[in-house]
């Protein structure tokens, strides 16, 4: 049976820190306490950097990573080697892999992957906007660093069919130091990074199955 509370405006706050992935009940509770005991300056302080989170950041038109311009600082910066382009599933995978420092180029962010189990189809995650990309020219090769996973899988391989027209391209993937089964955002630094630096063909991986 769910705890009962004393005050409404208790029970509200701690609904809505329940409400955040991996907070339960008990956990909300703690989190609800602790902001009564700050002072009402840092409490607001705290609800406005939330607000502007969700007011001011947006997705970068060119990668889909967070920003807060319509252009990431990756995307603009001329430093970045264009011509590459790393696609993740998510912007935490850009953090992951941005923390190696083996990666230079571009990103493009899916935002999921495809899983027919749960309803995602290729339609429902940025794939056009990839192919847009290479059809647009400049890029010279696309990194598959998706994780290990049977959707990881999946969706490389219809990535690979749908940029099989731009054969200029070349398509590569993180070397399988990233475990089977394993997700990006869980690999320690080192193992990515040398993932990316050992990155292989997609094709060979036809060979080795």
């Amino acid at each position: 049976m769910d705890q009962e509370f004393a005050s409404s405006l208790l029970e509200n706050a701690v609904s809505a820190f329940a409400s955040l992935p991996g907070i339960g009940r008990k956990t909300a509770l703690r989190l609800a306490l602790h902001l009564l005991k700050q002072s009402e300056t840092d409490v607001v302080a705290f609800g406005e950097a939330v607000t502007r989170l969700r007011r001011e950041i947006r997705y970068c038109k060119v990668c889909h990573n967070i920003s807060e311009s319509e252009v990431c600082p990756i995307c603009a910066s001329p430093a970045r080697d264009a011509s590459t382009v790393c696609v993740v599933e998510n912007v935490k995978d850009v953090m992951s892999i941005e923390n190696t420092q083996q990666h230079h180029g571009l990103y493009h962010v899916l935002g999921g992957l495809i899983s027919p189990m749960d309803g995602i189809g290729p339609q429902d995650i940025e794939i056009d906007s990839l192919v847009e990309r290479v059809a647009a020219g400049g890029v010279n090769e696309v990194i598959l660093a998706l994780s290990a996973t049977m959707e990881g899988d999946t969706t490389n391989f219809y990535i690979f069919r749908r940029l099989a027209p731009y054969p200029q391209v070349k398509i590569t993937m993180l070397a399988r130091g990233v475990s089977v089964g394993n997700e990006i955002e869980y690999t320690d630094s080192l193992t990515l990074g040398r993932s990316i630096l050992n990155r292989t063909p997609f094709t060979d991986t036809f060979a080795s199955q």
